[in-house]
């Protein structure tokens, strides 16, 4: 007899399975509502007394004496087997090389510069932004430049909120070098993150090096330490580094250099360099 059952489940087109109710969520809702009104009116723990009754009994209702079902219609499904196996696509340089150094193509280094000077652009926007919520805008330009060119028992805050000409002169140097310098590592570093360059220097560059420079600043520079605000910092960092990867993204590309044979590279003819499947002009009769 439950053999003849199990058979039938299985031919039927429909597959049982427990109808949904909604008492569990009153029942949850109303307790909700008692302890509620325990912290603000007694009539919210009449209610959701109330709740919790209808709740318990709604929901034992569905479960005793027999759990209640549902037929749901079912449709049987073809599997499609397929293979995630890949082609191997050969990319052709030229007829001398047997095997590519890859990447092919990589970003010049004077993408680099030149996104580091662009990335210097937007930081000095954000710095200026932030030293006007602050107070003037030679604030941060005076904390830069306080770094090698002050003296520690000047640096007041009305001193960091004033124009000083030397001050602009050191802070403008150590901006455009530091930028260049930056600028250079990305040109560096872009051949090994080819593909990525938005995100390697509008995020992993910024973040490694303001947390290293979160954890040596103090000793480094005490004074500068005191006075940085470390969002700010992090911001004007992440600015540096989309602007330079956007700029670095817009350079045109240039191929890397391939190992070839040393005959090819000084344009000597020789046998063996050429397909051994051509046939000479003799062969043909």
């Amino acid at each position: 007899m439950n053999m003849e059952k199990d058979l039938n489940r299985i031919a039927s087109p429909h597959v049982r399975l427990p109808a949904p109710t909604p008492w569990p969520v009153v029942l949850a809702f109303g307790a909700a509502l008692v302890f509620a009104g325990l912290l603000t009116a007694e009539g919210l723990s009449l209610v959701g007394g109330v709740l919790v009754v209808a709740g318990c009994v709604g929901w034992f209702r569905d479960v005793l004496p027999h759990e209640k079902h549902e037929a749901i219609p079912t449709e049987k499904e073809i599997a499609q087997i397929t293979t995630e196996h890949r082609d191997v696509k050969h990319m052709t340089f030229a007829p001398e090389v047997s095997r590519l150094r890859l990447p092919v193509e990589i970003y010049p280094v004077t993408a680099g510069i030149k996104g580091g000077l662009a990335g210097s652009v937007a930081m000095a926007a954000l710095a200026s932004v932030y030293g006007l919520l602050h107070g003037s805008i030679w604030y941060p330009i005076n904390l830069l430049a306080a770094v090698v060119h002050a003296d520690p028992l000047q640096l007041t805050r009305d001193y960091l909120l004033a124009f000083h000409a030397n001050l602009f002169l050191v802070a403008s140097f150590l901006h455009v070098v530091t930028s260049m310098l930056v600028g250079l590592l990305y040109g560096v570093m872009l051949p090994m993150f080819p593909r990525r360059p938005i995100i390697l220097g509008g995020l992993i560059a910024p973040f490694i090096w303001t947390g290293l420079l979160y954890a040596t600043l103090d000793t480094i520079n005490p004074l500068m330490a005191k006075n940085i605000d470390w969002i700010w910092f992090a911001i004007s960092q992440i600015g540096f580094g989309a602007v330079a990867g956007l700029i670095v993204v817009r350079q045109e590309k240039i191929m890397t250099r391939q190992f070839m044979p040393f005959a090819v590279l000084a344009g000597i003819e020789m046998a063996g360099m050429h397909d051994k499947t051509e046939e000479a002009p003799g062969d043909q009769q």
